[in-house]
This record gives structure tokens, sequence and C-alpha cells, in this order.
């Protein structure tokens, strides 16, 4: 048995605290996604509008052109499938692990 006494309710700090600024690099909360965007480079038209609806900032940009998925934050929620203007869509969902690499 453990010597180590554990903590009572008075001496844990309240849950969704965020105890300093600028910490969310540290937290990578896309593992626990069901579904994951898959985005198909052919059919993008780089509109961006992925990018403004992602509410994780998970679609990575650079020269104003989308170049990919962070999925380290990605939650894959689909707002970035959903809302693409592309008639057969630029970004679809699926199952986490279906086309792993």
């Amino acid at each position: 048995m453990s010597d180590k006494k554990e903590k009572g309710w008075k001496e844990i700090p309240e849950g969704g605290l965020i105890l300093e600024a600028g910490n969310s690099v540290e937290y990578k909360t896309g593992g626990w996604r069901t579904y994951k965007p898959r985005w198909l480079e052919d059919k993008c038209i780089h509109c961006l509008t992925c990018w403004i609806m992602c509410p994780d900032a998970a679609i990575k940009v650079e020269d104003g052109k989308v170049v990919g998925i962070d999925y380290d934050y990605c939650k894959g929620c689909g707002i970035c499938s959903k809302s693409c203007p592309v008639k057969d869509k630029a970004i679809i969902m699926e199952t986490e692990g279906e086309n792993d690499e």
C-alpha cells in the first residue's frame, strides 16, 4: 500500500481552469475524435472557407493556400467538410484509422 495520501476536494483546483496564459499548445486534443477529415489536394480551390470555419484552427495554411490538417488539434467535428463549397468536396470525413498510412 502506498504512503501517499490522496488530495481532498478542497486541495484540488476547479476543473476547466486555465492557470497559465498561452498554454493551449500543450494540450493536443485531437486524440479522441471518431471521424477524421481527409483533405483532397487535387480538388481544393484554396478558398480558405475551411480555415475560417474551423473552430480549432486545425487547417494548415501557408502563403494563402491550404497545405494540410493538423491532426494533433482536429477533433473531427466535420465543419470543414460541411463548409467546403467545392461540389464534390475537397475535404471528406472518414472513420478514424480508415485510411491511415
